[in-house]
Parts: structure tokens; C-alpha cells; sequence
């Protein structure tokens, strides 16, 4: 397989370049840029699979970067960084496409962890295109579901959390397993997050048929069938 290709936008030399070789060394094909006409022209020319993008670089800044990615439709992923661990700015630049966000100064191995993270999360799935449970049917081609006889309506959200747990069924998953998984970043989300969806779920597919989310006390919750 050949090697992924990332894109390093930072115009603090030392940091790209250290940065650069450490991604090199995990086997990863580096290419820099030091400022946002730079990177806007490195994602056209060299079509990395990812950008690790700093929200500060020079004019057009990060944030403008991602905003020209996403209205010329370039799915590109993009990581972005930032030495201001500033909520508003990782919802501006969540809100504007990033895939994730890592305020500075951040450990190498979360860097590589929430980059091979994206890549997973984008990689083509392979499996089964339905999921089943007792008489609970996903379509996870159709992202419909249906229980007995009845059509269930979910949110986006509430679906994800339905295919977590139910790909996940027979296993105990605590409420910040559940956070990654679903939410998929860390967004200063508090456990009671979690909780709220796990209830709106239950009243939408525990309708007459047994229950099939159960709570584990000081664990979190399990999808399974009780005999």
C-alpha cells in the first residue's frame, strides 16, 4: 500500500520542520507550505490525503484555507492546529468542514492518533448493509430503521448512536466510548450528552417489543436481546 500523503501548513519554522520529519519517520509522504497561498496551491498540485492546517499562518489564515477548500467542493480532510485554545475558534472551524481540531502544544502521538482516526472514519466501509437485533433492521445503505412492522424515524445523531451500539452489541460501552465514537471529537462534550441521546433512542425503538438498551451501573450501556 502506498504511503499517505500529508500536507504541513505552519509558519513556525522549527515546528513544521520537526513536525515534518516526525510524520516522515511514522511512514508518512510530507510536503510543506508556510503560509495559505501556499497551501491552497500544494492541496491543487500535490492532492495530499490530509492537511494538518495552523488557523495563524499568514493571510489567507487557516480558517479562510479551509472556507476556499469546502465552497470548491475538495473534501480534502483537515486537521487543524492552533496555540489559541479558543472554543469559538474550534467551532468556527468545525462549523467551516475540519475534520478535527488540536490546540498547541499537543503530544506527537495524539497527532498521529486523531490523523489515523480521520483516515478510518473515510475509508470505504465494508461489512454487512444491514444490522440486526431481535427484530430491530438497520439499512445502513438506506440509513433507515425499522422495528416489526414499524418505520422508526431517527436523527442523524441518534442513528450513529443506534449503529454504535448495535455493532458493538453484547459489549458494555461507557458514555465516553460513546463520545468518541459518535461525536467523533473531543468537543467538550459532558457525559450527559450521551445520556440525553441513549433516552431520546429508547423511546423511539422501544416501542412494545422488549428492551433491548440496558444501562450497567457505573459502566455504561449494552445492546442485547435478554432471555
Amino acid at each position: 500500500m502506498a504511503a499517505r500523503s500529508l500536507l504541513v501548513v505552519d509558519d513556525e519554522e522549527n515546528l513544521r520542520v520537526m513536525l515534518a520529519a516526525a510524520l516522515r519517520h511514522y511512514g508518512f509522504e510530507v510536503t510543506e507550505a508556510v503560509n495559505g497561498r501556499e497551501a491552497l496551491a500544494a492541496v491543487t498540485e500535490e492532492r495530499p490525503d490530509l492537511v494538518v492546517l495552523d488557523i495563524t499562518i499568514p493571510r489567507p489564515d487557516g480558517l479562510e484555507v479551509l472556507r476556499s477548500l469546502r465552497s470548491r467542493d475538495d473534501a480534502t480532510p483537515v486537521l487543524l492546529l492552533s496555540a489559541r485554545d479558543d472554543v469559538s475558534d474550534r467551532v468556527r472551524g468545525l462549523s467551516l468542514g475540519a475534520d478535527d481540531y488540536l490546540p498547541k502544544p499537543f503530544n506527537l502521538d495524539e497527532l498521529i492518533a486523531r490523523i489515523e482516526a480521520i483516515f478510518r472514519r473515510i475509508a470505504p466501509k465494508v461489512g454487512p448493509a444491514h444490522l440486526e437485533l431481535d427484530d430491530l433492521v438497520v439499512d445502513l445503505d438506506a440509513c433507515t430503521v425499522r422495528r416489526g412492522e414499524v418505520d422508526i424515524s431517527l436523527s442523524p445523531t441518534e442513528f450513529r448512536l443506534l449503529v454504535c451500539l448495535m455493532t458493538n452489541a453484547g459489549r458494555v460501552l461507557s458514555k465516553a466510548q460513546l463520545l468518541e465514537h459518535v461525536w467523533e471529537y473531543d468537543f467538550g462534550g459532558r457525559a450527559s450528552v450521551a445520556e440525553t441521546y441513549i433516552s431520546y433512542l429508547r423511546r423511539k425503538i422501544e416501542i412494545g417489543g422488549p428492551k433491548l438498551i440496558h444501562t450497567v451501573r457505573g459502566f455504561g450501556y449494552v445492546m442485547r436481546v435478554e432471555t
